[in-house]
């Protein structure tokens, strides 16, 4: 009688055990690599092209490009000034610049929340097969929303949109030429704005650039 007391008791207690929720997860297993470095992120501008995997660039996707770590592997991906970390899938060869340690698709960078940011500083940890998946936020994370700002503007004025800035004029132009927008040299970046605008075309554009994933398109004033 004992032992079915027991068994039962055990039964009870597994099937009365809350799943544990992934965003829970607090022991990835890692593998050797573990760097720290400079990272931007692409987009929309590249949306389409062939990765190195064969497959064609989505920007949602949470990937990120990465020279050396076996493609469709795993990472853990760490905003070093928020502390804010997420998992996502190696998906592509890159980056081109010597000081950066990866690129991160617009997906993995909005998740992370760096999409704000032409580049954010990042720690990069491999996962062993098996691990988590893409997507994931590691437990510890915080996440903050953005908030709009409404915008008040003078119907009889004239505004430029800024889109974005890259430090690669290829993107840049890529940007440009999606908005019908031009490229500005600014310093060692290059800014894609379009100019001439009224106010109402001028919040439809920054609209759209937001809903494309540049949350930092901004209206100014026209010089």
């Amino acid at each position: 009688m004992r032992l079915r007391v027991e068994a039962f008791a055990l039964i009870a207690a597994v099937l009365t055990t809350a799943p544990v929720a992934a965003e829970t997860v607090s022991a990835p297993r890692y593998g050797s690599y573990d760097a720290t470095g400079r990272a931007s992120w692409y987009g929309h501008e590249l949306a389409g092209r062939r990765t190195a995997t064969g497959k064609r660039f989505n920007p949602d996707d949470v990937m990120i490009a990465h020279r050396s770590l076996p493609l469709e592997s795993m990472v853990e991906v760490t905003d070093v000034d928020t502390g804010r970390t997420i998992v996502a899938r190696v998906g592509d060869r890159g980056p081109g610049r010597a000081d950066r340690v990866a690129d991160l698709s617009l997906g993995a960078a909005r998740l992370l929340g760096t999409n704000k940011r032409a580049v954010a500083r990042i720690r990069l940890r491999a996962l062993t097969p098996g691990g988590a998946g893409p997507g994931l936020i590691l437990a510890g994370a915080s996440a903050v929303a953005p908030v709009a700002r409404p915008i008040t503007l003078d119907p009889h004025a004239q505004y430029r949109v800024q889109l974005a800035s890259f430090s690669s004029r290829d993107r840049a132009q890529a940007l440009a030429r999606r908005f019908d927008a031009q490229l500005r040299p600014a310093g060692r970046l290059w800014r894609v704005e379009r100019s001439g605008m009224t106010a109402d075309s001028a919040k439809a554009l920054r609209d759209a650039a937001a809903q494309a994933g540049y949350d930092d398109a901004r209206i100014l004033h026209q010089d």
